[in-house]
Order: structure tokens, then C-alpha cells, then sequence
């Protein structure tokens, strides 16, 4: 592995320099704040909770034990960096409601497919701070759109400001996750996501133990080296990285995930993200420690529809199944995170 990559990988996990293989500490382990185990990443906050992306779906991820959250981040018009699951913002907010916005609807190509909606680029962070969020899925957990309406729309920034504070309120120390969303496509548009969030991090004198940069598309992790923080490859299950496929190069994820490829992953980054499907029954995991990476399979949900057959319980598609036992598999195959919607729940299981 490489010196600095090592030594990043160390700082972030609150170990020393003997250690052989990555381990799953971290800082607030170190501090004996919470016990050993993976590391719980609140998925857009506890976005089984609450509408992802808000002020109280991050709080309460964190309240209730998780150690990072995590924002996807996209620009607006006037190039700030807001929190939102993509660019188009219809499922996410009000937007549809504000008849002063209804002309700035259109169809825009993004990453090769037709979108049709609102797009933060084209909106101010002004006109944005006017819109409220909504649940995302609302057929999936009604229960969440009561709270529809009531939070605005967040920046990097004020996600960077939150977790600090909640650090402070929780004794332990809160990262956050940012994702760059669709970042080649931003770029052909002037709005590139790297320059903005490496001036973030330097602004705010984010460290390892504060900050980790995730992305699916590697040139844009690449944009990023040598911000002194770990950089975290996010893997998908069909196809190819956009800025890859863009650029006539027929890598897929699955060839990304092979020794080989995982080798070429090391050479940049500190972490992989891959599905979580992608490590039952595969050598992923054992090949991605061997290249010196840490594994943080996504997204964990409870709802039967995103179980696997054999942990589903009742018969509705969105009643809670045995999400325990699916932790329990995954602390068992030896994963050093777990990017979850119910932080709450993965704390519970790593308790267990």
C-alpha cells in the first residue's frame, strides 16, 4: 500500500502503525466512546426515520449511535454545494407546489439518461432555501411524510457545522461522508463538485478522523488526492463508472471488483463501497483486505422488499424483516462498515 494511503487509513481509523491488516477502530473507539465493531454510517442521515438529507434525519442518526453520516452533494446555480440524493429534486422537496418555479421544469440528459423535472443547477441557493423536504419514499415509509414540509434544504457547510456541534453534544467524533453526485456531468455544465469540496475541507481543516470522500466515479477521487483524508471508491452492480463509460473506457464495476482491480483501487483510495449483494458468495471482501482496502457494503434497510427472501416477516412489501440477522451475516463476514438507513438498528446489532 501506498506510504500516504497507509498512514491516512491509520489516522482515520484511530490505530497504530503495527497494525497488519485494517481494523474497524475508530477514533471514537479510541476514546472508548463506543464499542468495537464496524463502523455505522447513517445512510442521508436515518433516512428510515425521517426525510433523508434533513437536519433531524442527521441528528437522530447520530443520537442513536451512528458514527458518520453521509450527504450527496450537488451544486446550484450559483455553485454552492447542497445535500440532496440528485439534482433533480422533485421526489425531495415541494418544488412542484411553487407555481413561481413551474416554468424551470425540463428534461435534461444526465450521466447518458432523459431526466425530467427540477434541477438544483438551476436554481439559486436563495430560491432553493424556499423549498421544504419531503419523504422520498412515500409508499415505502409513509410514516416519514408527516414530518414533509418542515426542514429546509441544507448545504455542505451547514452538514459540516451540524456534525460538529453534535460531536460536541455527543463526546465523540462525528465524520462526515460526502459523495460527489454525477460529478462529470457537473463538470461539462462549469459546476465541478471537486474544487468546491477540496476548498470545504481545507476551509474547515477537515482531518481523517472527520471526513472521508466518496464517490462511484474514480476521476473524480482522483481530483481529490492529497487532502490529508481517506478517499472511499463506491462500486454499483451493473455497468461502469459514468466518467469511465464517457470516456470510451469499458471497465465495469465487476472488473473493478476483481484482485486486479482492487489492486489499481489501492492505488488511490482507502476504502471500497460496493452493494451488498456483491459479497455473498464471492471473494470480494477477502481480495479487498489482502489490497489493503477497508469494505463498507451499502445500503442496509429493514423492509421486507429489501431483504433477502429468507429475512422477510409478514406479508407486506414494506413490513420490517429480520434486519438483525442480515447485520449479523455481514459483521460475521468481517465488513468495517455498514451504510444503513436505520443506524439505530446496525448500533443494536454490533451491540449484539
Amino acid at each position: 500500500m501506498h506510504p500516504r494511503r497507509r498512514s491516512l487509513l491509520l489516522a482515520a481509523a484511530g490505530t497504530t502503525a503495527a497494525a497488519a491488516v485494517p481494523t474497524t477502530a475508530t477514533a471514537s473507539e479510541a476514546a472508548g466512546s463506543r464499542p468495537p465493531g464496524p463502523i455505522v454510517i447513517g445512510h442521508r442521515g436515518a433516512a428510515g426515520w425521517r426525510p433523508e438529507h434533513t437536519a433531524s434525519s442527521y441528528t437522530y442518526a447520530v443520537q442513536t449511535g451512528a458514527d458518520w453520516i453521509e450527504p450527496d452533494l450537488v451544486p446550484t446555480k450559483d455553485h454552492v454545494l447542497v445535500v440532496r440524493h440528485e439534482n433533480e429534486i422533485s421526489q425531495t422537496t415541494d418544488v412542484a407546489a411553487h407555481p413561481e418555479f413551474a416554468a424551470r421544469r425540463t428534461t435534461k440528459t444526465v450521466d447518458g439518461r432523459a431526466v425530467t423535472g427540477w434541477f438544483t443547477e438551476d436554481f439559486t441557493l436563495a430560491e432553493l432555501k424556499t423549498l421544504r423536504a419531503v419523504e422520498r419514499l412515500p409508499l415505502v415509509r409513509n410514516r416519514n411524510t408527516v414530518f414533509d414540509g418542515r426542514e429546509q434544504i441544507l448545504t455542505f457547510q451547514e452538514v459540516v457545522d451540524l456534525a460538529r456541534r453534535l460531536s460536541r453534544t455527543c463526546g465523540r467524533t462525528i465524520a462526515v461522508f460526502p459523495e460527489t453526485k454525477h460529478p462529470t456531468y457537473f463538470r461539462s455544465i462549469g459546476l465541478p463538485l471537486e474544487p468546491r469540496l477540496a476548498s470545504a475541507v481545507r476551509r474547515n481543516r477537515l482531518g481523517p478522523r472527520e471526513c472521508v470522500l466518496q464517490s462511484f466515479e474514480p476521476t473524480s477521487l482522483q481530483r481529490m488526492t492529497g487532502l490529508g483524508v481517506p478517499l472511499w471508491q463506491a462500486l454499483g452492480t451493473t455497468g461502469g463508472p459514468y466518467d469511465l463509460v464517457s470516456a470510451g473506457d469499458p471497465t465495469t464495476y465487476r472488473d473493478m471488483m476483481t484482485p486486479a482491480g482492487l489492486a489499481r483501487i489501492a492505488g488511490y483510495a482507502d476504502w471500497i463501497g460496493p452493494d451488498k449483494s456483491s459479497l455473498v458468495g464471492t471473494s470480494v471482501l477477502a481480495h479487498a483486505h489482502a489490497a489493503g482496502l477497508r469494505v463498507g457494503p451499502y445500503t442496509f434497510r429493514a423492509e421486507n422488499q429489501f431483504l433477502p427472501a429468507e429475512l422477510r416477516r409478514g406479508t407486506g412489501a414494506t413490513d420490517f424483516g429480520d434486519a438483525f440477522a442480515e447485520y449479523a451475516l455481514y459483521f460475521g463476514m468481517g465488513v468495517d462498515a455498514v451504510v444503513t438507513d436505520f443506524p439505530d438498528l446496525a448500533v443494536m446489532a454490533r451491540r449484539d
